[in-house]
């Protein structure tokens, strides 16, 4: 089992191990829950973001976590931080995301790990500023981005997405909405 992260009222979230395979495939696999990306993930697909966030956790430290349900530890998906170039210009900044078992959709899940991963890395680092991307017709996690206090920062025609929108929160913006 992976290294305990963050805990909020009804989550636990880890770091991903290989041993996590199975049920993050079954969640990545799932045409349903992928529908705003290119396709679902094939095995060799998920086996290398499991190794691409077990980097991470050595790069940056931080990465994609397990998401799991407190009282029953089930695994209902990921969340985390990755560095990632949104604007395709070369620079890379922290961005948070997350994939939800589309059974525990509307839940508010997905939005809890995702202001305890913006806790995090501003309590952790010394980024100025958290950004949430996707494709501009992924209205779920624009309001994920929102209810993190995320504010609509640009909307690009990209190649992959046809369009993106990018939404961030800076440290200033975060300490004025969420005060200790």
């Amino acid at each position: 089992m992976g290294k305990l992260i963050l805990e909020t009222p009804r989550l636990t979230l880890r770091e991903i191990t290989m041993d996590d395979f199975t049920p993050w495939h079954r969640i990545l696999s799932d045409p349903e829950t992928m529908q705003y990306y290119p396709s679902p993930f094939s095995e060799e697909k998920t086996k290398s973001w499991i190794d691409w966030s077990i980097d991470n956790y050595q790069k940056y430290g931080f990465g994609l976590w397990a998401v799991l349900l407190k009282d029953s530890d089930q695994w209902i998906g990921d969340c985390g931080i990755t560095m990632q170039n949104i604007y395709h210009d070369g620079r890379l900044f922290p961005e948070i995301g997350y994939h939800i078992d589309k059974q525990f959709w509307n839940m508010g899940y997905a939005s809890e790990a995702a202001k305890a991963c913006l806790q995090f890395i501003f309590k952790n680092t010394d980024y100025d500023e958290v950004f949430c991307y996707q494709k501009w017709t992924n209205l779920p996690s624009r309001r994920v981005a929102e209810k993190m206090g995320m504010f609509l920062r640009k909307e690009y025609a990209d190649e992959k997405n046809g369009k993106t929108s990018v939404y961030s929160i800076t440290r200033a913006g975060w300490d004025s909405s969420f005060p200790e």
